[in-house]
């Protein structure tokens, strides 16, 4: 078992984490509402529709937001998936101890490379949209690769310092940041609809115009090289609609872990969805031209500053760049603390420092460096793109959908034997959540067939690679017995406590909270 040396940091508890067998070396200060920010914070639907609605606008049309709903509804189920697993193993890591405590070490392995992969590339997705889609607009300054490019670095290291600093600092600011966003996006959907009615301007028809795109075969499933004009419409859900399952990689930060994840997760989902609907709704009912607006680099900063004025439009801008900048935070910290988890267990290239929890300011400061670093990288190597926003965006829907899909799999195969939840349960729903979860997953997963989504494949196979390069050393150096989960003996004697496939059932666990 790797762990932090005696005495290396005051935050350092000798009580196990969760019971899992590991040092509580950070404070467990995150209430509710701490965890729901997390989750609502990563997610940030100002972040996603702002970097995808345009894509989106082309492929389909305006009435490809009707996909939305489908959309949400599939996430939501796979959020209550990841909650009922987050309530038996709640441990720092989320899918990588999962698959790692369930499954085995080396498929957790891959399943943490994966994650690493996701969060390295969704930060920049997510950053590079302030500075490619909303800065232009909100100073009327032409934007190019180049000062994007400057622009998304200076954002990566002002969230890198404040991640490294404190976390109770960098939580204050999502929090308050998740607020502002939650007031924002109301108050600016709400005006949306106001201004745009007494101006004359909302006109609900457009909601199933499908120009720029014919309306010939728009439901088509397409075929073997590509997705039919609907079926990429799930995209903007898809990218959105992820992330939430950073609340549960921060469970030994967390009061009461068990209870508190799972819920906040679900709630921000459903929180999401329905004010991001009603914000798609709104900007699409106001777009007037279709195919004009489809042109426009910055399409829905465009329909705000054109119906609420200059004034008005830009105050609420700089509160999606607030959103936006909470967004990135928030999965900068979901990094490091997925770096920190797999270098405590000695999985993780550069672990004997990647491991360390600073002495004072009890952060992983050697972790954040690197993701630091890494996110820089991935922004140099899209930085010369002509469409990076579409293969970044496109790379950081896929690698979750991965993990997601994945990770069901994993409940699927393993529910009958999972250890006793400490919180929350599935219970009657668990086979229609299963089920809906399962289907919604296999069809996001086919839309990326389409030969559009050539980059982000060749993104996620190269990443691929080069963690194979390391896992092989590991299984070379170590064998698979060397790379057994430390501290598995606390959960594999939960697991031979269960010994009945009756007592075993997330239906008949006493402990948890059924969801109704």
């Amino acid at each position: 078992m790797a762990t932090t040396d005696a005495g290396e940091t005051p935050h350092s508890d000798p009580t196990p984490a969760s019971g899992s067998g590991y040092r509580q070396e950070m404070g467990r200060e995150l209430g509710w509402y701490a965890s729901f920010a997390m989750a609502f914070g990563f997610v940030s639907i100002a972040t996603g529709i702002f970097t995808t609605y345009g894509s989106v606008l082309n492929s389909s049309g305006p009435r490809g937001i009707f996909a939305w709903p489908l959309g949400v509804l599939g996430q939501l189920s796979v959020a209550a998936v990841f909650g009922a697993l987050a309530a038996r193993i709640p441990i720092s890591g989320y899918a990588y101890q999962w698959v790692s405590r369930l499954v085995g070490p080396v498929w957790g392995w891959i399943m943490g490379w994966i994650s690493f992969s996701f969060l390295g590339v969704v930060v920049v997705a997510v950053d590079y949209t302030v500075a490619s889609t909303i800065l232009p607009e909100l100073f009327q300054y032409q934007g190019t690769t180049q000062n994007a490019w400057a622009i998304t670095a200076v954002v990566i290291l002002l969230q890198a310092v404040l991640v490294a600093m404190s976390t109770q600092i960098t939580h204050r600011v999502n929090k308050v940041a998740v607020t502002v966003q939650v007031i924002g996006m109301i108050s600016l959907t709400i005006l949306l609809f106001a201004v745009g009615g007494l101006t004359g301007k909302l006109d609900f028809g457009t909601l199933f115009d499908t120009a720029p795109v014919s309306g010939d075969g728009y439901y088509s499933l397409g075929g073997t090289t590509h997705a039919g004009p609907f079926a990429l419409a799930f995209l903007l859900g898809a990218f959105t609609i992820v992330g939430f399952e950073s609340a549960a990689n921060l469970a030994e930060e967390t009061k009461h872990p068990a209870r508190v994840i799972p819920k906040a997760m679900m709630q921000a989902v459903i929180s999401l969805g329905i004010l991001g609907f009603l914000f798609l709704v709104a900007v699409t009912a106001l777009i007037g031209d279709p195919a004009k607006l489809a042109a426009s680099d910055t399409p829905v900063a465009t329909v705000i500053t054109d119906v609420l004025g200059s004034t008005v439009g830009k105050a609420l801008l700089v509160l999606v760049v607030v959103s936006i900048f909470s967004c990135g935070l928030v999965i900068t910290l979901s990094s490091t603390r997925l770096v920190w988890a797999m270098s405590r267990d000695e999985r993780f290239p550069g672990w004997q420092l990647l491991r360390r929890i600073h002495p004072t300011r009890g952060t992983p400061l050697n972790a954040t460096l690197f993701v630091f670093v890494v996110a820089e990288l991935i922004l140099a190597a899209f930085s010369f793109s002509t469409d990076a926003l579409f293969s970044l965006f496109s790379a950081a829907t896929l690698l979750p959908a991965l993990i997601y899909a994945g990770t069901v799999l994993m409940y699927i195969v393993k529910r009958r034997s999972l250890p006793p939840t400490q919180g929350f349960s599935l219970g009657r729903w668990e086979n229609p959540v299963i089920a809906v979860a399962s289907v919604w997953l296999v069809y996001e997963l086919l839309i990326f067939r389409d030969s559009s989504f050539r980059d982000p494949w060749l993104y996620a196979l190269l990443l691929f690679a080069l963690g194979a390069v390391y896992l092989v050393y590991l299984l070379v150096r170590r064998g698979v017995a060397g790379m057994t989960m430390p501290d598995m003996v606390d959960i594999d004697k939960a697991l031979d406590s269960v010994t009945t496939p009756d007592t075993a059932s997330p239906d008949t666990a006493t402990s948890g909270k059924t969801l109704r």
